[in-house]
């Protein structure tokens, strides 16, 4: 915990991310990188000189039509002081049923974050934390490159301007190795995923990609990091 604590507050004040005395939201999906996150921010919390609070929003995007249970996520929240909102939507109903979409990932992805913007905003925080990590970063780098032709990766933060909230990404230093045996070393709730997608995306196969280039290159996943900072690509060099 302490090692990817470390990335994180380097992460945050590197990039600013942490604004004074502000109320900061994160988005729990109950997935481990975003529990990992929350106990994160948590941990911060308490000593980081910004003093900001925190707030945990959890979407449901009820899958079936089912509610998901968060009880577990409900009791981390509590021992961590930290408020909790949950959303129940329709999200899994629109995406697979009404609109029986063959490729759902794009737009449930777009419509998550526009309902997870209004309930930052709903809660009164200026800021949203999100749990991506670095091979989230390093995958996004490969599937613009070899699908969308372009040399791009999402941003450290980003400020949304129509709706008045920055996004955040606190983990982008931690590997998603430390992050799964620091959620399974914390016995972190963790919710397996419901979405009827999940695994067959094509993030999951930019994944697989890059770990079987690893094994030739081993370090790669950080070499693109380093060039996305170099190149100052999507504020990376900041």
């Amino acid at each position: 915990m302490k090692k990817i604590l470390s990335k994180t507050r380097a992460a945050a004040d590197r990039y600013g991310m942490l604004g004074q005395n502000e109320k900061i939201a994160v988005g729990v999906s109950g997935g481990k990188d975003s529990l990992v996150l929350l106990r994160l921010m948590a941990a911060l919390r308490e000593f980081h000189p910004s003093g900001f609070a925190l707030t945990a929003l959890c979407l449901d995007p009820c899958f079936g039509g089912i509610p998901a249970e968060y009880a577990g996520i409900e009791a981390l929240c509590e021992e961590l002081d930290v408020p909790l909102v949950i959303k129940r939507s329709r999200l899994g109903e629109i995406i697979f049923e009404e609109r029986g979409e063959k490729n759902p990932c794009a737009l449930c992805a777009r419509m998550r974050r526009g309902i997870l913007h209004n309930m930052a905003l709903e809660a009164g925080c200026s800021r949203l934390a999100l749990g991506h990590h670095m091979d989230d970063a390093a995958a996004t780098f490969w599937m613009n490159l070899t699908a969308g032709s372009r040399i791009d990766c999402f941003s450290p933060v980003t400020y949304l301007d129509r709706k008045g909230i920055t996004l955040i990404r606190p983990m982008i230093f931690c590997r998603e190795s430390e992050i799964r045996a620091a959620a399974a070393r914390l016995h972190l709730p963790v919710m397996k995923s419901r979405c009827p997608a999940d695994g067959c995306t094509a993030r999951t196969s930019a994944q697989m990609t890059l770990r079987g280039l690893e094994m030739n290159y081993p370090g790669l996943t950080e070499r693109i990091i380093a060039a996305l900072q170099q190149g100052d690509i999507a504020g990376w060099g900041k």
